[in-house]
């Protein structure tokens, strides 16, 4: 059989697919000049584009597994280089079987987000895009796959390059107008500078609006239940749910540990924390569940502290409520309606929020789920809405910032062509046309191996 050539360095190989058993298992190799290494898998040269049927090779020409041979040319594949995927059957045994035959024809193990780094490296994609491939492979909703795939095409990279290029248009004109100094005020007012400098502010704000309402689609918000044993909080959790995910009895303390479920509200993930009943207690497991209850509580969005609707808020309720973090949103749930003759609905009295509801028969659970949309700030934005990240939103919120200052400095035209300058910088974060090579590190090491 054909030796291999000496693949270059360099070369990266790493299971794609998802770890555990499967019908397809699929190996996913980039680097230089890999069509060596296909004649020593295969002991055939592989058609560009064209998937063929094949047997995976050993050293000795011993077959390894069968399956299907792909080969993506540079640059037209993923990574901007030379591509093979190998298709077998998903058994974590030949996986590593496979790979470490890529490893032994040369290749190294791929570091998590490695092909994603090089298809952005290679200008295969922006940097939005590359996290836009980590962030539809992570979606827990409908809304935010679908948000995700937006991105992934390019609709939120062509929103800030349209800005962006409005911004260079600006700075051309206004670091022009500098070299003819006693022209300023009428060359700008002629152009219309600071017209169209209100234009980009205001689609900033769109932007950002819109990016904000993505984060929510991406990460959603913890909503913890609290409040003393038996108040409901349990049956909350498998009405929110739709299914019996909680033991629901008559005795009290039946929840020892935090239990988590994740709803879709309008797209928004919801992750659902039910927590064990707040009560002092000599039981040591109880114990140990009241203590993981209070770290729930710490990480929190939103606060549900439930009470009996017969009874009202106690002394104990009130106890609750006055341990809960100062600065994270809450809402009194007034459980069990049903069986003192409530009507639901929700009420306000001095700027805290009430929800009355019944968890056992479903009644007025629909008020609570349109009250944590309040709470997240959710506005329904149709089919626009980007699925941003955190570092999005600050970039964002930074080049807001630079374009007020300029409408502020808009008489010294250094400064105001300055903070023009420092608006485009932080835009251009966003798609990495400005981006530090330990950004680039953090980003991508959050990815999957094999992305």
């Amino acid at each position: 059989m054909e030796s291999p050539a000496r693949s270059l360095p360099d070369t990266i190989a790493a299971v794609a697919t998802a770890p555990g058993r499967g019908g397809i298992g699929v190996i996913r190799v980039s680097g230089a000049a890999l069509v060596p290494m296909a004649r020593a898998l295969t002991g055939k040269t592989p058609e560009p584009r064209i998937a063929g049927f094949v047997r995976f090779l050993d050293a000795e020409a011993r077959a390894i597994d069968e399956g299907l041979l792909l080969y993506f040319p540079a640059p037209n594949s993923f990574t901007g280089e030379d591509v093979l995927e190998l298709q077998g059957h998903g058994g974590p045994v030949v996986m590593q079987m496979l790979l470490a035959r890529c490893v032994e024809l040369g290749a190294r193990l791929a570091e998590p987000g490695e092909f994603s780094r090089r298809g952005f490296l290679n200008g295969k994609m922006d940097l939005a895009q590359a996290e836009a491939v980590a962030d539809l492979i992570e979606a827990s909703t409908v809304a935010a796959a679908r948000s995700a795939l937006r991105s992934l095409s390019g609709a939120f990279s062509d929103e800030t390059h349209r800005i962006t290029d409005a911004l260079i248009d600006l700075r051309m004109l206004v670091e022009a107008t500098l070299d003819f100094p006693e022209e300023e005020v009428e060359f700008l007012e002629k152009a219309r500078a600071l017209e169209r400098l209100d234009g980009i502010r205001h689609q900033l704000v769109d932007v950002l609006e819109r990016a904000r309402q993505g984060a929510l689609l991406r990460t959603g918000m913890n909503v913890v239940l609290v409040g003393r044993p038996n108040v409901g909080k349990s049956s909350l959790l498998n009405c929110l749910a739709g299914e019996e995910r909680a033991i629901v009895t008559e005795i009290p303390g039946t929840t020892r540990d935090a239990l988590r479920e994740t709803i879709a509200i309008e797209g928004i993930p919801i992750h659902v924390i039910d927590t064990a009943g707040l009560r002092e207690t000599d039981d040591p497991v109880e114990k140990i569940g009241v203590e993981r209850t209070w770290r729930e509580i710490g990480r929190a969005d939103v606060i549900l502290r439930m009470v009996d609707a017969r009874t009202g808020a106690g002394e104990s309720d009130d106890a609750i409520d006055a341990a809960l973090p100062a600065g994270v949103e809450r809402i009194t749930v007034h459980n069990k309606i049903d069986l003192c003759g409530i009507a639901p609905g929700r009420s306000e009295a001095d700027g805290k929020v009430s929800v009355h509801l019944s968890a056992q028969r479903g009644e007025g659970v629909d008020v609570l789920r349109a009250e944590l949309l309040r709470v997240a700030g959710w506005h329904a934005h149709g089919e626009d809405v980007v699925l941003a990240r955190e570092r999005h939103l600050v970039a964002l919120r930074a080049a807001l910032g630079h374009v007020v200052a300029a409408q502020d400095q808009s008489a010294a035209l250094e400064l105001f062509a300055e903070e023009l300058r420092q608006a485009q910088e932080r835009i251009g974060e966003i798609t990495g046309e400005f981006a530090a090579d330990d950004l680039l590190g953090v980003i991508f090491s959050r990815f999957c191996i094999g992305k």
